[in-house]
C-alpha cells in the first residue's frame, strides 16, 4: 500500500522540496478533495516551480552583490523637482533594454538616488531572471588590477561578462590612471553584445570625454554607450534630506 510516508520519502530523495511541502498541505486541507487528480498534481509541481525560482533569484541576489537588495521601483518617489519620467522607469521596468542589448545612464548631483534608481532596476531585472553585478567604478578597476598581476585577468573578464545586467556605480569620481581608463573601455566593449549596463556619474555626460582624457579611447567608448542609450539626469535636493524630513 502506497502511503504518504512513502510519497514524502521518494520526494525528498528526488529533492523535490517544494512538490513535498504542496504535498504535505493538501494532505492536511480537505478542500483538496474535490479537485481532480490533474488539478492536484497541477498543484503540487506549481509549488515545485515557484520554490526554485525563488531560490534562483536569492542566488542571484547574492551574487549582484548590490549595496541595498531592497531597493524597489515601487519605492521610487517622483517628486516634481527630481524631473523623473515615470513613464520612462515603468517602460524600464519590463527590463527589455536588456534583450536590446542598451545602457541607461543615470545622472545628477550627490544624494539625488542614482544609486539606488539604478539598484531598483537590477532588482527588477533579476526578478525577471536575468543575472546582474554591482560594482563601484573604483573597486572594479581595483579588482581588474589585482587580476592583472595574479595572472587572471582573463579569467575575470569571463566571470564579468556571465551577467547580463552590469551596473557600475560613481563613474567619474576619481581620475583614470594607467591602464584604468583600458580596463574600463574593455568591460564596456565586452557589453556591447552580451549585455547592458547601467552608470550612475555626478558628471553630466557632455563632460564624460574630458574625464576620459584619451581621445581615441574616449570616442570608442561613448560610441559604444550613447547610442543604445537611456538617458536619465535626476534633479532636486536630495534624497536623503527629503526623507529626512518626511
Amino acid at each position: 500500500m502506497i502511503t504518504l510516508s512513502t510519497l514524502m520519502e521518494q520526494t525528498s530523495q528526488l529533492s523535490l522540496s517544494g512538490f513535498k511541502e504542496s504535498l504535505l498541505f493538501q494532505s492536511e486541507d480537505t478542500k483538496y478533495q474535490s479537485l481532480s487528480f490533474e488539478e492536484r498534481l497541477y498543484h503540487l509541481f506549481e509549488a515545485e516551480i515557484n520554490q526554485r525560482q525563488d531560490k534562483r533569484i536569492k542566488r542571484m541576489l547574492t551574487l549582484a552583490k548590490l549595496k541595498d537588495s531592497s531597493a524597489s521601483l515601487d519605492q521610487i518617489q517622483y517628486h516634481a523637482k527630481r524631473k523623473l519620467d515615470k513613464s520612462q522607469i515603468l517602460s524600464l521596468a519590463n527590463c527589455e533594454f536588456i534583450n536590446k542589448f542598451q545602457n541607461i545612464l543615470l545622472t545628477g548631483a550627490t544624494g539625488t538616488g542614482k544609486s539606488f534608481l539604478a539598484q531598483a532596476i537590477a532588482r527588477r531585472a533579476i526578478s525577471l531572471g536575468y543575472s546582474a553585478k554591482y560594482y563601484r567604478v573604483i573597486t572594479l578597476l581595483e579588482e581588474i588590477k589585482m587580476a592583472r598581476l595574479d595572472g587572471s585577468y582573463t579569467k575575470t573578464l569571463a566571470k564579468i561578462s556571465k551577467f547580463k545586467l552590469l551596473l557600475l556605480d560613481d563613474f567619474g569620481v576619481t581620475p583614470l590612471k594607467g591602464d584604468e581608463i583600458n580596463d574600463l573601455f574593455e568591460i564596456i566593449e565586452e557589453r556591447t553584445l552580451n549585455g547592458s549596463i547601467i552608470i550612475t556619474a555626478q558628471l553630466p555626460i557632455k563632460e564624460w570625454y574630458a574625464y576620459l582624457g584619451n581621445e581615441t579611447i574616449a570616442d570608442a567608448m561613448m560610441d559604444r554607450l550613447i547610442h543604445t542609450a537611456h538617458k536619465i539626469e535626476l534633479s532636486g535636493p536630495s534624497m536623503r534630506e527629503l526623507l529626512a524630513n518626511s
